[in-house]
C-alpha cells in the first residue's frame, strides 16, 4: 500500500475521507506574522479538521526566522487593519 492509497483515519471524527488543498496560512510568534499563501494541507471532509504536514510547518518557521532576521527577503509585503474587541 503506497502514501496515497493508505487508509487514514482523521483523529478528531474518525472520518476516512481527505481532500488535499492549498490554503492561507498566517503564523504568528513574539507579535510577528509571516502570511503563507499556497500551503498544502489535508482537510477531513467529514468535520473540516486541516491537518498540516511536519516538513510544511518546519519550512514556514524556518523562513519566518530567516525573514524576521533579514536573512532572506519576503515575497512582497501587506498591510494588516488591526481592530481591537469591544
Amino acid at each position: 500500500m503506497n502514501e496515497e492509497t493508505k487508509k487514514v483515519q482523521c483523529p478528531f471524527c474518525g472520518g476516512g475521507c481527505f481532500e488535499k488543498r492549498q490554503i492561507e496560512y498566517l503564523y504568528s510568534y513574539e507579535d510577528k506574522y509571516l502570511l503563507v499563501p499556497n500551503t498544502p494541507v489535508d482537510i477531513c471532509m467529514e468535520c473540516g479538521m486541516i491537518y498540516y504536514d511536519a516538513a510544511v510547518l518546519e519550512e514556514i518557521e524556518r523562513r519566518f526566522f530567516a525573514i524576521h532576521q533579514n536573512d532572506e527577503e519576503p515575497d512582497r509585503y501587506v498591510q494588516l487593519p488591526i481592530a481591537a474587541y469591544a
